[in-house]
């Protein structure tokens, strides 16, 4: 149970970090099939908390709360194993 907790985190959190990364570079085609992955695992996590975070301007915090909240489930469950 707990190498399975730590590898869907661990891959959620390299796919928001792709995501993070991908944002930095405009000019990256977006039919990619590699970013279409990303975009793909890391959209149904980020998609509901868009709509509960605002936007600090041209800066996106959801990202960084999404990590903090990976992180906070998994050590919850991980101690609950």
């Amino acid at each position: 149970m707990r190498v399975i907790v730590e590898l869907i985190v661990n891959v959620l959190w390299l796919a928001i970090l792709g995501r993070v990364l991908l944002s930095w570079f405009p000019e990256v085609n977006r039919n990619n099939p590699i970013v279409v992955i990303i975009y793909q695992i890391s959209e149904p996590i980020l998609s509901p908390l868009r709509r509960v975070v605002p936007r600090m301007g041209s800066f996106d915090l959801t990202p960084m709360i999404a990590i903090i909240l990976l992180w906070l489930i998994s050590s919850i469950l991980l101690s609950a194993v």
